[in-house]
């Protein structure tokens, strides 16, 4: 994303912890900016007002001054354009999510908006149509934006791009993605051709708008996905600088999986008047999704995440750092598993390659780090397993996330070792969550029941690492918008093109 990276987030050192390697850092691929902006509150809504106290770790969604419209019962219902409603009855996507049905009519009339939902909630569409139906009609000029998405990470922003295209497509919409790890040149020339919608990172279009490529004085549109994670990242500085260069009077909507105090000034600061929703409480669970805390002996713990990574079906598996995954992708190959590891050290084309390779089930282990933890849709993938306890309780929400989605069932399985059961106990606590707790050894049934496990094969497997391609030879993450009904498959590939070209 920004010319500098940093090494994959560890959260605080814990013991106990994985023994398939261990380095320190935090995790992210951008290096936080520096803000540029003096300028008080946009908005006369919170202008002069004091923070409201909360309890620690909570945030406290400001009260909606204007009364929000009602939600609606189907996409039909909401005054989009014609070519956008046959755009969704041909993606099959007919009847909105809640996200969406009480988001969508407020949003359509230009309201800010603040929305809080699980990971395949449908966010993605809830903010994506409305910024696509209100942004059709108008022609951006070279290197001028109207309407900007703001993600966290690059597997987001392709994730959302993925999503858009058909829509944008259908309106005759220019759609961008500007994310690091790829050729700068090319999504330079994408912004001079002229490009209605970005979808960016924010140290890269901070990049593109130091040399001069992008200026953001037209965008009337900015949306913030995932802005806990951004502010969680660093990217604070980099993400209100970028802020304080769109319209002034434009419309600002912010959406994430959990919403704490960390965004409470950009809510303050950015938002007038927003209409508030959330599908579930910040640290609610999904129904559809079964919590498992595993105890187990350190000693066991190694040969027991084997068992599991042997299951027959995919699973993902979460580790802290970077070398621990690497050493655990090792062991599995060695073992006869089929795995492949992804983390902030491998090139944006390697890291696409091996999601394209777990995608198509040639690859059934994905050992990550966080870097896997959202913006990642997998279809039908039925467990997550923490073979590393996550840092804190949005971790743990995010990892899980990657299964049960949209109405899916799954599984999230924490391995645990003794020293680890305290604070496993308070993380599950925090996070609203009561877990089946179970004391499981390898090869034993229980274990079986559970996650599938199985002795491996013990044959080794190679699965050949995916070529380091220079930045500008390969496409983004061919991900499916996972975040709505089902999202269109018709994404360009490439990080610079812009709208219309098909995989």
């Amino acid at each position: 994303m920004n010319r500098t990276r940093t090494p994959d987030r560890s959260g605080r050192p814990r013991t106990g912890g994985s023994n398939f390697g261990r380095t320190g850092g935090r995790f992210g691929d951008e290096a936080a900016g520096r803000s540029h902006s003096s300028r008080p509150s946009r908005r006369s809504g919170f202008q002069g007002s004091a923070p409201r106290q909360a309890p620690r770790g909570e945030f406290a969604a400001p009260k909606t001054i204007t009364p929000a419209l009602p939600p609606v019962e189907a996409f039909a219902d909401l005054d989009m354009p014609a070519p956008l409603l046959k755009a969704l009855t041909g993606e099959g996507v007919t009847v909105p999510f809640p996200i969406q049905a009480a988001t969508l009519p407020n949003s359509l009339a230009g309201r800010d908006v603040l929305g809080r939902g699980r990971t395949g909630s449908g966010k993605t569409l809830a903010f994506g149509l409305a910024l696509l139906a209100r942004t059709t009609g108008r022609r951006a000029e070279p290197r001028r934006p109207l309407a900007l998405v703001l993600v966290p990470t690059r597997e987001l922003a392709q994730q959302v791009t993925d999503a858009l295209a058909p829509y944008a497509r259908a309106l005759h919409l220019r759609l961008t993605t500007v994310v690091g790890g790829m050729s700068i040149g090319r999504q330079a020339n994408a912004l001079r051709s002229g490009a209605e919608v970005v979808v960016a990172t924010p140290g890269r279009l901070k990049d593109l708008i130091d040399r001069g490529d992008c200026r953001l004085d037209d965008v009337a549109i900015t949306v913030l996905d995932e802005a806990d994670q951004m502010t969680d990242m660093g990217f604070m500085p980099q993400v209100t600088a970028l802020l304080d260069r769109v319209r002034p009077d434009g419309q600002r909507m912010l959406f994430s999986a959990t919403l704490d105090r960390n965004v409470d000034l950009l809510v303050r600061r950015y938002l007038s008047d927003p209409v508030v929703h959330s599908v579930d409480p910040s640290a609610g669970a999904v129904t559809t999704m079964e919590h498992h805390l595993l105890h187990v002996d350190e000693a066991d713990k190694h040969r027991t995440t084997t068992e599991i990574a042997a299951r027959d079906g995919r699973v993902i598996m979460f580790l802290d750092t970077k070398r621990a995954v690497d050493r655990l992708t090792k062991h599995l190959l060695s073992s006869g598993v089929r795995a492949a590891a992804l983390h902030g050290g491998r090139t944006q084309p390697q890291r696409t390659r091996t999601l394209d390779g777990f995608k198509n089930g040639h690859v059934t282990v994905l050992v990550a780090t966080n870097v896997a933890a959202r913006g990642i849709h997998v279809d039908n993938l039925d467990l997550v397993v923490n073979v590393d306890p996550p840092a804190d309780h949005k971790d743990y929400l995010h990892r899980g996330g990657r299964t049960a989605r949209a109405g899916e069932s799954g599984s999230v399985v924490t391995l645990v070792t003794p020293n680890q059961r305290r604070e496993m106990t308070r993380l599950m606590t925090a996070a609203g969550i009561t877990p089946q707790v179970t004391r499981v050894r390898s090869g034993e049934a229980e274990l079986t029941r559970i996650t599938g496990a199985q002795t491996p094969s013990g044959v080794p497997i190679v699965i050949p690492t995916p070529a380091a391609q220079r930045p500008g030879g390969a496409g983004a993450p061919g991900s499916r918008g996972g975040r709505g009904r089902p999202a269109g498959r018709g994404a360009r590939r490439g990080s610079g093109s812009g709208y219309g070209a098909r995989r």
